[in-house]
């Protein structure tokens, strides 16, 4: 049996499936010129029909078995008993806790307002709105609406928990939080886990805010590094605000995180953050940047250095083709996907054949 490490990739639809192929291309072990293994699974919405979504069942085993998965964008059917979001089955199959979605300066675009500090969003993967039991009543001739949310004492901690850690990491501060005022049963145990969470990190710069509040100030942090906990529904609609304030939404990968007793990643799946793009199937012109990153997203999760040294090679190879206009239709250019992934391979190439003769200099 092979020892080197195995990316489960777990292919989508239209547009997801095309992005994921260049993603794929970079990652090639002749281009990061370090050994992979991929284990792939279709999920797209013909073959999760077909098997009753048993192939994302499967992924998600092998994922547990594997660490590290890549999945493509995938069609989540808005018709009642379909086969629903693979998402959900695999966040909870791999006991998914966090999602990271960090927002970044991509270089040579003027982002819509004046961002350039990067802000990164650690959200709930699981509970909240999504999975929440709905129904309707009638009620003095009206139709009323229910829904029972529920989030989980663990997963508060897990988000807070990584949270801090990730702006120690990355210099940071932990800025925002939920709407406790009005919340503080539900929204206040995630608040208090915060706050406790400040307590064991106290080197780390802590600003809590109601989600509002945090939403009308994102316009005037542009010089703070921001780490932004969130519940589940909050995270989804600020993350894409984020990305798009930089740029595109295409500009940065998605990351799902699996932690363990110490709430470390023991589990990694990486995506983009955008969907299936149908308007733009088969054009060859969307923007693969967010894919890709995701790639380069697993191999800085792998302890060795080979593997380290091409995720970085990836990720500035990646944002200086863009500085240096290589750019698709999103980012005012004119590049095509192929163009833009053939690119970046190039510059991975020269960045790992010079840094192999520079040696430890290079690095």
């Amino acid at each position: 049996m092979s020892n080197h490490p195995t990316i489960v990739v777990m292919e989508g639809d239209q547009t997801g499936q095309e992005l994921l192929l260049e993603a794929l291309r970079v990652l090639d072990p002749d281009v990061i010129g370090a050994p992979l293994e991929f284990l792939r699974f279709d999920l797209s919405l013909e073959n999760r029909r077909q098997t009753n979504n048993q192939v994302v069942h499967e992924a998600a085993r092998a994922m547990v078995e594997h660490r590290y998965g890549l999945k493509a964008a995938t069609i989540t059917p808005e018709t009642p008993g379909d086969v629903g979001s693979p998402n959900a089955i695999l966040r909870k199959e791999i006991d998914g806790t966090v999602i990271v979605r960090t927002g970044r300066r991509i270089p040579g675009i003027a982002p819509p307002v004046g961002v350039f500090a990067p802000i990164s969003v650690v959200r709930m993967a699981v509970d909240d709105a999504y999975g929440a039991k709905e129904w309707r009543e009638s009620e003095d001739g009206d139709e009323i609406a229910f829904r029972t949310e529920r989030i989980s004492r663990k997963v508060c901690h897990g988000v807070a928990e990584y949270a801090f850690q990730y702006a120690q990491r990355i210099g940071a501060k932990v800025f925002g939080g939920p709407k406790f005022t009005v919340s503080p049963v539900y929204e206040g145990m995630f608040k208090e886990e915060l706050d406790a969470a400040s307590k064991r990190y106290p080197g780390v710069p802590y600003e809590p805010q109601l989600i509002d509040a945090t939403y009308a100030l994102l316009l005037v942090k542009a010089g703070e590094a921001l780490v932004i906990p969130a519940l589940n529904r909050d995270g989804d609609c600020l993350s894409d605000l984020v990305l798009q304030m930089f740029g595109s939404i295409a500009g940065s990968e998605s990351i799902l995180l699996a932690l363990d007793e110490q709430w470390q990643p023991k589990v990694i799946m990486a995506e983009a953050p955008h969907g299936t793009a149908p308007t733009l199937f088969g054009k060859n012109i969307a923007n693969p940047m967010a894919m890709i990153l995701a790639g380069a997203a697993l191999l800085a999760h792998h302890p060795e250095r080979p593997y380290q040294t091409a995720s970085r090679a990836i990720y500035e190879a990646t944002l200086e083709a863009v500085m240096s206009g290589v750019r698709t239709a999103d980012l005012g250019g004119g590049t095509t996907t192929t163009e833009f992934t053939d690119e970046v391979i190039r510059r991975v190439r020269t960045k790992l054949e010079v840094w192999s003769t520079l040696g430890d200099a290079g690095r």
